[in-house]
């Protein structure tokens, strides 16, 4: 049986991102809270600052992220973002 991939809204993306910066917790005990992996945690905080996580720009299909590229930018050229 094969699992399948599950897709999040750039929104939820964005509330994780602020629940985590809102410092009440680790990137860790958000991240479990949420059912994700920290990594992948780290990976949407990147995006939602402007930068560009280290396994999506090795990631084949993915475009680099002009410096001062908008998440919007971000999200119309990475893969499993959607708006």
């Amino acid at each position: 049986m094969s699992k399948t991939r599950r897709e999040f809204t750039l929104e939820f993306k964005r509330e994780a991102v602020a629940l985590l910066e809102s410092g009440h917790k680790p990137l860790t005990q958000v991240a479990v809270g949420l059912g994700i992996q920290p990594s992948m945690l780290r990976a949407w905080r990147a995006l939602i600052r402007g930068g560009v996580a280290r396994s999506a720009a090795r990631s084949p299909g993915v475009v680099a992220a002009a410096p001062g590229a908008s998440p919007a930018d971000l999200a119309s050229h990475t893969i499993g973002i959607r708006e």
